[in-house]
């Protein structure tokens, strides 16, 4: 598995994105409709275009098999493909991400429990909450902040 920054964010690159995107919600995000994951696609190319620093991971294909956005020193978005789940790819991007770009806050639904509690095993913690997304939507968010950082070897995947 590759972890690299993008440098040149193509079309092509973006429709694949996208596909992890679609992949990964449909796989985590249990509680939004079919409908809704529709409309909230719409708004993901402008998202993966806009975000400051966009990090892939590659498989031995060279196909992107997950990837982050980073903003400011906040993970925006994590997405990982349902087949590469629970094998430390989402712990080595995060890792990736504390190192080379300082995050340490983000923001998770709280209705995506799997993803609280990887967060938090990475050493993030809840600082607040609020009853809706940011686009007004009730899906209640769980804002963390990063209170240890996990130790990072990338020779053994980031273990």
């Amino acid at each position: 598995m590759k972890i690299t920054d993008v440098t040149s964010r193509t079309p092509d690159l973006i429709h694949q994105l996208l596909e992890v995107w679609e992949s990964s919600v449909r796989a985590t995000h249990l509680f939004l409709s079919d409908d809704e994951i529709k409309s909230i696609k719409g708004y993901v190319p402008q998202a993966l275009n806009g975000i400051a620093h966009l990090v892939i991971a590659e498989n031995d294909s060279g196909r992107p098999v997950a990837f982050m956005g980073i903003e400011d020193g906040s993970l925006e978005m994590l997405f990982v493909v349902p087949e590469e789940r629970g094998k430390g790819l989402g712990k080595r991007l995060i890792q990736y991400g504390i190192k080379n770009y300082a995050v340490e806050r983000l923001a998770v639904n709280e209705q995506n429990p799997q993803a609280k509690g990887f967060y938090e095993h990475m050493g993030f913690q809840v600082y607040k909450r609020t009853d809706l997304d940011e686009q007004g939507n009730p899906y209640p968010l769980l804002y963390m902040s990063l209170t240890h950082k996990p130790e990072y070897n990338p020779d053994n995947g980031g273990n």
